[in-house]
């Protein structure tokens, strides 16, 4: 069978880049792309990559134009999704590549995001574990499912199998990301002209304000939920979702410091992240957690001890690649993480997750392989 398929936000980075991909896909056709001030002109004028999709016009963005597809990719801004989304209820599968579906607390997204709150969705990052499983068990089938934050992702998938395990304390997380500018979209910036970006490192979001925080929260809320002896409860204590009743985030112990730093690299996530061992974790405890989690899946590594990844191993890659440190002087673990953030950060990630929805081979049309150099 051969799936109908619609791409908003067609212009930029992320529609760019889900475009790619799926031009390459043997389930799908590309019918409809679209945008905002640039409908009307040749898809191949914004992304002049993609020759094989030059017969595409960008259509404009509205409800009538993306129903009828039997998917819709949307590419579009924070908070700005939801409007198409519930006038979407005829199509068979939504993706959401903002942020509008991913928080399931109500709280949380009044404070970092603001403006209407709506329903969470399936999250698009199958390899998590999450209660009974791991989160590719809420993917199969779903109809409606929310991309995740680059950012959030690398760091959640860092440090999830420990916080499942109970081999880490997730109250004291550290962690500094060195990310390319791709992540913060295509509109025009002056702090992200390359005239200010190159030959510096530049942080930003600094302190506690950064957006994918909760995220993260959520999702190791999630993870520490399979184990409840880590909540400090027996197993029918354990939270169900990472949301209490009244809308506000179950997250409670799970405390971060998240510092991204914008260098000179188109695209790439480097995550260095570290949390406290906890009291009676050994070595091979804590590897062994890691390569529980992650030793049969395709596109999480964890790597030989010792060794550590690189942006360069994983750009145009469906691929996060981990390396882990042991350091008992400083009685943490440390994890570093490379994926490119426009791949299994947000559009790899999409298409992985459309994949276990349809009932497809989950890794169809997506590459554990980089380019180099």
């Amino acid at each position: 069978m051969t799936y109908s398929v619609a791409v908003s936000g067609a212009s930029g980075y992320a529609g760019g880049e889900i475009l790619r991909i799926l031009a390459a896909h043997p389930d799908v056709e590309i019918r409809t792309v679209t945008a905002h001030s640039n409908a009307g002109q040749p898809l191949i004028q914004h992304q002049p990559h993609l020759r094989s999709l030059a017969h595409l016009t960008l259509e404009e963005t509205t409800p009538e134009v993306l129903a009828g597809h039997d998917i819709v990719f949307l590419a579009l801004p924070h908070g700005q999704s939801g409007q198409y989304t519930d006038a979407l209820a005829d199509a068979a599968l939504v993706i959401d590549a903002g942020a509008d579906h991913r928080l399931t607390s109500s709280a949380d997204w009044d404070r970092f995001y603001g403006g209407a709150f709506h329903e969470p969705w399936a999250y698009g990052v199958p390899e998590l574990p999450v209660a009974g499983g791991k989160q590719r068990q809420n993917l199969v089938g779903a109809t409606r499912i929310a991309a995740p934050g680059c950012n959030a992702s690398t760091v959640s998938l860092s440090l999830a199998p420990g916080v499942a395990a109970g081999v880490i304390d997730p109250s004291d997380i550290v962690t500094v990301l060195a990310v390319g500018p791709s992540g913060a979209g295509k509109s025009l910036k002056t702090h992200l002209l390359a005239s200010e970006l190159l030959g510096s490192a530049n942080p930003y979001a600094v302190g506690g304000t950064h957006r994918h925080i909760p995220e993260i929260r959520q999702a190791l809320a999630a993870a520490r939920s399979e184990n409840p002896a880590n909540a400090g409860g027996s197993a029918a204590d354990a939270p169900t979702s990472a949301t209490s009743s009244d809308g506000t985030s179950a997250a409670s112990g799970i405390r971060i410091s998240f510092t991204p730093v914008l260098v000179p690299m188109a695209r790439g996530i480097l995550a260095t992240s570290s949390a406290p061992i906890a009291p009676g974790a050994s070595d091979d405890d804590i590897r062994g957690a890691w390569e529980a989690v992650y030793g049969d899946e395709t596109f999480v590594q964890l790597l030989p001890a010792g060794q550590f990844p690189r942006t360069a191993d994983v750009i145009g890659a469906n691929t996060a690649l981990l390396g882990l440190a042991i350091d008992r002087d400083a009685n943490r673990v440390t994890v570093v993480a490379a994926v490119d953030n426009l791949v299994k950060g947000t559009a790899g990630a999409a298409v992985q997750s459309m994949n276990l929805a349809l009932g497809v081979p989950e890794g169809r049309g997506l590459t554990v392989n980089g380019v180099a150099p």
